[in-house]
């Protein structure tokens, strides 16, 4: 057994200790943000929450859960998430794919990734880009927050490069097996790529997810609204007329800020359920990088 030096043993301590505050540093805005969401409106309006919660209600919650239109939200964002990421994680492969081959097996590859790369470079503007969209005819449809970002240039140019990475001597072995391109992406590039991929298909599902612009103007009936599109417009502009009941008693307790701190949380809640089945996957990444030659 190797013995540690002290000097090894203080500096693994202060190593330790760092990391134990930096970590305890990025979870105080979440614990910040829960504990205003919890709190009293006066309370939270007078600044005298910190890490919990004063004038503990769930008042800020019961007013957002409550509504009908709540619960059609999560429904259309969940229909979102769910064709947005097999959408755009099928085109990202299947465009990738090729493009990460060299020009003598792929001729026009240049070509073609220059013009990927040229969409990223510019854009056409907002006008031409909801023009393009009423044209196709699937406005106030979940197409229409599903299909103008199903190609994720800046996704599809990282795992290209990720593919361009792996030996090209298992494609060799494969194609003398007579394996042919279908067959070389799913059972070799797809395999060995879940690091990249899952990256990938975390940063789709957190953009599908904190998106609200498109579903405002996108979306002609709110009923069709997704989540963050339906917390955007509740926070910007109430409709005191439209709340009656037992609604109105909670919003005499709700304030801007403790409606903003709930909106928050309920919005992040989902990814950072998400996260932690995906981290292993970022730590092999890491692995398999540091290796790399």
């Amino acid at each position: 057994m190797i013995r540690m030096s002290m000097g090894y043993r203080v500096f693994n301590a202060f190593n330790i200790l760092f990391l134990v505050a930096l970590s305890f540093a990025c979870l105080l805005p979440i614990i910040h943000i829960l504990a205003i969401s919890f709190s009293g409106s006066s309370e939270a309006g007078a600044g005298l929450v910190s890490l919990w919660p004063v004038g503990f209600t769930t008042s800020s919650y019961e007013f957002i859960l409550k509504k009908p239109e709540f619960l059609t939200s999560i429904g259309v964002t969940l229909q979102r998430v769910s064709l947005g990421t097999v959408v755009g994680m099928l085109i990202t492969l299947l465009v990738a794919y090729p493009l990460s081959k060299e020009t003598h097996a792929f001729r026009m590859r240049t070509i073609y990734a220059w013009a990927f790369v040229f969409t990223i470079l510019f854009n056409g503007g907002l006008i031409p880009w909801y023009m393009t969209i009423k044209w196709t005819g699937i406005m106030d449809t979940i197409w229409a927050l599903v299909l103008p970002g199903a190609v994720p240039v800046f996704n599809i140019i990282l795992l290209l490069n990720f593919f361009r990475g792996l030996p090209k001597e298992l494609e060799e072995s494969a194609s003398i097996d007579g394996a042919g391109h279908w067959t070389t992406l799913w059972r070799i590039y797809a395999p060995l790529s879940m690091p990249a991929i899952a990256t990938i298909m975390l940063f789709t599902i957190v953009n599908h997810w904190n998106s609200w612009f498109d579903g405002l103007i996108l979306m002609k009936s709110h009923d069709n609204y997704p989540l963050s599109t339906y917390l955007q417009t509740i926070l910007v502009r109430m409709d005191l007329t439209s709340v009656t009941g037992e609604a109105l008693n909670n919003l005499r307790e709700v304030s801007d800020r403790t409606a903003k701190a709930a909106q928050i949380f309920v919005g992040a809640l989902p990814i950072m359920l998400v996260y932690p089945f995906l981290q292993r996957y970022f730590v092999k990444g890491i692995v398999m990088g540091s290796v790399k030659e």
